[in-house]
């Protein structure tokens, strides 16, 4: 869902409700590289790890998610989007989990 930036209008975007205004603010490039960023991260986060291939993408892609979903709260918050925030804290603890569990004292690798 995330990456449908790379290939949606921003008018369509912005067209799904109220929480989807927050495209308008930026270039249908900027949207484009959102998109892109989010994309290679849910990628990132998973081939690396199923395929034990460089799984310490894993933390490093979980840690540029972090810091994705730390602009995103800021946005919100600046937005005054404070109904919509809950996902963006979701994902953002998710990250930070996975993160803290592949760079922690007892990393879950296999």
């Amino acid at each position: 869902m995330g990456s449908s930036k790379m290939f949606v209008p921003q008018q369509k975007l912005a067209a799904v409700g109220s929480s989807a205004q927050w495209v308008l603010e930026f270039s249908p490039g900027a949207l484009k590289a959102i998109g892109a960023v989010e994309l290679l991260a849910a990628i990132a986060l998973i081939l690396p790890a199923a395929l034990d291939i460089a799984p310490v993408l894993v933390p490093l892609a979980a840690t540029g998610l972090v810091l994705l979903f730390v602009c995103s709260v800021t946005m919100r918050l600046r937005r005054g989007e404070k109904a919509t925030i809950t996902g963006d804290l979701i994902y953002l603890a998710l990250a930070a989990f996975v993160a803290w569990g592949r760079f922690g004292p007892t990393p879950f690798t296999g």
